[in-house]
């Protein structure tokens, strides 16, 4: 686990958005009460307990912290505009000998075909010259296309992850790790913990090898799923939370994962689809107080990626 990186020169930590943290309040019965304080581990716990068990009527609340932060994937989709400006530029000055390698090969079908058939030389020509035009347009390179798609997996499963905000969890998304280039698609802070997912938009199928190793198609993805787990590593050093371990998750659009669900190399790889109902499986760890407090602190700890 990498050490933790220090905050900004000026000794405060950005936050995600121009927002502040914020609470919402709602009433809550004494029974609803004692389920929630189950879950928190401070001292703090046994005082309100204390007083739960003193009788009272008294109306209590709960805090819970502002949820959705970020917007998932910005920056996959602003380094997909910078690829596809650069190469749209480099078009550009390219197109002066496209225009004259247009004109020559017109000229030469319709020299050619003049002789054989005069009255279709011209509309060779022009055949020849939109074909090669065809041929010489601009197309944006399957590697930025990847970004384009990628943005487009991020926003899918933002709007999976929507609904569990209903159900305590908070959820950012588009976090820069501080110190690195590298950003967290999405960071959850709920009743089940510290979870980091990363999403990925994929085609066809992914397939395990007899050495548990995982692929997509031809491309083996060891190497993206330690990325995954360190970003988890990083989440984790970054909120300062020993005490809780954050795990990874890939979450899959557009491809099937064997056995709907598989694990390798420490990370969790499930159909993007399934993600809220893993999410809401987990076994609480964490109280609502906890959730807030968390959910405040990554706000204040991490910044928005773009």
């Amino acid at each position: 686990m990498a050490s933790q990186p220090d905050p900004h020169p000026d000794g405060v930590w950005y936050s995600c958005d121009d927002q502040q943290p914020g609470v919402s309040i709602r009433p809550l019965s004494q029974a609803d009460l004692a389920a929630l304080l189950a879950h928190l581990y401070d001292d703090h716990d046994q005082e309100q307990t204390d007083i739960l068990g003193s009788g009272g009527a008294a109306p209590v609340v709960a805090v819970r912290g502002r949820a959705s932060v970020g917007r998932p994937g910005a920056s996959a989709q602003g380094e997909y505009q910078r690829r596809r400006a650069t190469e749209v530029a480099t078009w550009v000055r390219g197109l002066p000998w496209r225009i004259v390698a247009l004109i020559a090969a017109s000229v030469a079908a319709w020299l050619a075909a003049a002789p054989l058939a005069p009255n279709l030389a011209a509309p060779t020509g022009v055949t020849v010259a939109a074909g090669l035009g065809w041929l010489l347009r601009f197309r944006t390179s399957p590697d930025t296309v990847a970004w384009r798609r990628g943005a487009a997996g991020e926003r899918r499963t933002a709007r999976l992850l929507a609904p569990l905000e209903r159900h305590g969890w908070a959820v950012l998304h588009d976090l820069a790790i501080p110190g690195s280039a590298a950003n967290i698609d999405h960071l959850v802070i709920g009743p089940g913990g510290v979870v980091t997912i990363d999403s990925k938009q994929y085609r066809g199928q992914l397939h395990v090898d007899r050495d548990g190793m995982v692929w997509h198609g031809r491309h083996l993805l060891v190497s993206a799923l330690r990325t995954t787990l360190w970003e988890a590593d990083q989440a984790d050093e970054v909120l300062g939370i020993a005490d809780l371990q954050v795990p990874a998750i890939v979450a899959v659009h557009g491809a099937s994962v064997p056995r709907g669900v598989l694990r390798a190399e420490g990370v969790t790889v499930v159909p993007a689809r399934r993600l809220p109902d893993l999410l809401q499986a987990l076994p609480p760890v964490l109280g609502p107080e906890r959730v807030a407090w968390l959910a405040d602190r990554a706000r204040l700890r991490f910044r928005p990626a773009t």
